[in-house]
């Protein structure tokens, strides 16, 4: 057995490939003779600092290349030859680039055809009605787009009627414009102790205290949440069906405990459903439990399109003049024509498609997850979910794992992300599955997942 021990500390891409092409050169160049047998797997892992696993991917790539031979029992030898070996480049297409487990940005299959089409289409649309579209905009909307979107929500199980629905930018402008209409600077606003970061952004910009409350695998718990609204709460931000980052789903009990301790202390509720759209059967809305308490807010960025910056906010009737102004305060109002776009799509079942053909990209992604990952411990999630919650085993700690996960080409989300205020926060990474272009790349993130988590934690920088 050869001692050979590649440098591959100033070598780009991912480790199993500085490992392949460091091998490639070396059998090139005459350093590693035909027949020599290389060091074992767990062997040079060990002296590389890197996982058994990321060994096993290189010495498989160099197979491939055609430089070496793995004969189970015996070892991996280097192949013979009478002329230099030519090293087949890595097909562009499956380059190991940095795989994006960090966004929850779907991939919808064809919407960017479908918009082609509405394009074509809406260029027969009279000059008339076009230049309507080309001016200001109504601060809540176009009537019929109003209309449009309450059917739409209806269809989704939520009490919605014309005159209670605004559009909106998408739910990260809903959120900002809820809460001007709803708080002043210096108010106290609650949320799950993990939290989506927009909330976060929301409540800094706003000078907000922003407290997170105590949860569990269903959600915030109804105790705390009540000794939390004792302390003069003003409202409450949260995600009740696939939470982010956790993907809880809070079941109808602990949603009308929230409703009634809500109620009693006069806490207005602000309901993130962007993700309702994925779970069938899912509870009820708090909104159709507490319309006159509840603003909800539902985009068609997860459903469709992140690029539409289209959503529809659900709001107690008194409340839509304030939160009119708001909308006029920070971006006047959404651009008719994309809310045109997106009201057609609703209208004539593109935009229900969609919705379905991303509840089965997910499911099927969900499948995957957790057949890769059924070693550790996913926290229990539904089987239709964008992203998942990934508890660390020991001794991982969350900062050293996404740097691990950096360095071996995947990108994930630390659960430090989502935390609120000061609180300790849970070794787990937050996992998106629908950035990956196609399920053999989400297969290969999470593989690689798998294999730092099989190898040693690393004690992260060093310091003197």
């Amino acid at each position: 057995m050869t001692d050979w021990l590649p440098d591959i500390v100033a070598r780009p891409g991912s480790r199993y490939q500085a490992i392949a092409d460091a091998l490639a050169e070396d059998v090139n160049a005459g350093r590693l003779a035909a027949g020599s047998r290389l060091p074992t797997h767990r062997d040079l892992a060990f002296k590389l600092k890197v996982t058994v696993g990321t060994v096993t991917r290189a010495y498989a790539e160099a197979e491939r290349r055609g430089l070496v031979a793995g004969e189970v029992g015996r070892g991996t030898y280097v192949l013979g030859s009478g002329q230099p070996l030519r090293v087949e480049p890595w097909p562009e297409d499956t380059r190991q680039t940095t795989i994006n487990l960090a966004v929850c940005q779907p991939q919808v299959p064809g919407v960017a055809e479908a918009l082609a089409a509405e394009m074509a289409n809406l260029a027969t649309t009279s000059a008339t009605t076009i230049e309507e579209w080309l001016g200001y905009p109504l601060h809540s909307g176009l009537p019929t787009h109003r209309a449009i979107g309450a059917r739409w929500l209806q269809r989704h199980g939520i009490d919605a009627k014309p005159e209670s629905v605004l559009l909106i930018g998408g739910a990260q402008a809903g959120m900002a414009v809820a809460f001007a209409a709803l708080t002043r600077p210096g108010d106290l606003v609650l949320t799950e102790c993990l939290t989506y970061f927009g909330m976060k952004s929301v409540a800094a910009s706003l000078g907000l205290k922003l407290e997170g409350v105590a949860i569990d695998d269903h959600g915030l718990i109804p105790d705390a949440f009540d000794a939390a609204c004792r302390q003069g709460a003003r409202a409450l931000y949260t995600v009740p069906t696939l939470q982010n980052p956790t993907a809880t789903i809070q079941p109808a009990e602990r949603r009308a405990e929230i409703v009634a301790i809500a109620r009693r202390y006069g806490v207005a509720i602000v309901e993130d459903d962007v993700f309702g759209f994925l779970v069938e059967n899912q509870p009820p809305p708090l909104q159709t439990l507490a319309p006159d308490l509840v603003i909800l807010l539902r985009s068609l960025s997860k459903s469709v399109a992140a690029g539409l910056r289209i959503g529809h906010l659900v709001a107690p009737p008194r409340l839509v003049p304030r939160l009119e102004a708001q909308i006029r305060a920070l971006y006047y109002g959404v651009p008719q024509l994309m809310a045109e776009i997106a009201s057609r799509w609703i209208d004539n079942g593109k935009a229900d498609t969609f919705a379905d053909v991303q509840r089965g990209v997910a499911a099927g992604r969900m499948a995957l997850a957790k057949r890769i990952l059924a070693p550790f411990d996913v926290a229990a999630t539904p089987t239709t979910s964008l992203h998942l919650w990934l508890k660390l085993p020991d001794p991982w700690r969350r900062e050293a794992f996404v740097e691990e996960a950096r360095i071996h080409g995947v990108a994930v989300t630390g659960a430090d992300a989502f935390a609120v205020g000061r609180i300790n926060a849970p070794h787990a990474v937050r996992l998106g599955l629908c950035m990956p272009r196609n399920d053999a790349e989400l297969i290969r993130g999470l593989s690689t997942l798998v294999d730092v988590l099989n190898g040693p934690a690393m004690a992260g920088p060093s310091l003197v």
